[in-house]
């Protein structure tokens, strides 16, 4: 009499494919009409001429050519360049020190993890308004005020940046370094390395996937900001070209996009969205070229 060999679960797998649509469906369909619908429509429409939507005339490349020519868009387009890497260096140098100092075994190390991840949970909006009043107050002694100076703008926006994003940099950097191998440490010791080569030679190393995963995070971030530069600066100041139009000397590219839209002539609309494509083509390829560099540079344990 023959055995009924064992069953290797491929009944349970024709279940699990013929209801597993039933779950993705609704994720799917989400991410179809709330992402890639609104997405084809935005390129559709930076290749128009329109008030409204159902408005909209077909004229080609025309929309980048104008954006590409805007003064103001090349401004903040530069501008906003040197914002994201002067964040992305301080941002990711200070949280890396702050979270190297806080896994050292010192006292209170859990309350200031807390202390500095606190400003993250703080709104955009609401930290630009609060350090407009801080450093106005600190800028008032001069008789100048942040929205006067380009200088003061950009170091303004700094500071706010940095402010908000250690702590939460600090986390991921946390979670990396305990991450390292004890024993890797504990052979770099035996072999008489000191804290410094260590820290270069075996922490850091093994610490490349949360290296990784900030500067992405900060890159980003930076070349995005907006809620912030809205809040703080508003763009200002601003200087007057000899053809008559005015540049924000501390607005950055969605703010930018964001005053095309709303704030010159309906005509104007076609030319925001090119500027908004443009937008997110680098922003997407400065973050894939990101991802792709460090990644390499990850220590597989």
């Amino acid at each position: 009499m023959k055995r009924k060999k064992p069953s290797s679960g491929g009944g349970l797998r024709r279940p699990i494919q013929r209801w597993g649509w039933l779950f993705l469906g609704p994720v799917t369909a989400a991410f179809a009409l709330g992402f890639v619908w609104p997405f084809l429509q935005g390129i559709y429409l930076s290749l128009c001429k329109f008030r409204i939507i159902k408005d909209a005339q077909f004229i080609g490349l025309d929309n980048y050519i104008a954006a590409f020519q805007d003064a103001s868009f090349m401004h903040s387009f530069w501008y906003t360049a040197l914002f994201a890497v002067v964040s992305l260096v301080l941002i990711n140098v200070l949280a890396f020190t702050v979270a190297y100092f806080l896994t050292q075994g010192i006292r209170g190390s859990n309350l200031y993890r807390t202390v500095f991840f606190m400003p993250n949970l703080i709104g955009g909006i609401v930290l630009g308004y609060i350090w407009s009043m801080i450093f106005d107050g600190i800028l008032s002694h001069y008789n100048t005020s942040i929205l006067l100076e380009t200088k003061y703008g950009f170091w303004g926006l700094i500071i706010l940046m940095c402010w908000q994003q250690i702590g939460y940099m600090m986390i991921i950097y946390i979670a990396g370094l305990q991450a390292v191998p004890e024993e890797m440490l504990e052979a770099a010791r035996i072999d008489g390395a000191s804290k410094s080569q260590t820290l270069f030679k075996v922490t850091i190393p093994n610490v490349m996937p949360s290296i990784t995963i900030c500067t992405f995070l900060s890159l980003t971030n930076g070349f995005k900001l907006f809620d912030q530069n809205l809040a703080l600066t508003a763009g200002q100041p601003f200087v007057i070209q000899p053809d008559g139009s005015s540049i924000k000397t501390t607005e950055m590219l969605a703010l930018n996009i964001y005053n095309t839209f709303y704030g010159q002539n309906s005509a104007s609309k076609g030319v925001a969205q090119a500027k908004a494509v443009i937008f997110f083509v680098l922003v997407a390829g400065l973050g894939l070229a990101q991802l792709a560099y460090t990644r390499k540079r990850e220590v597989q344990q």
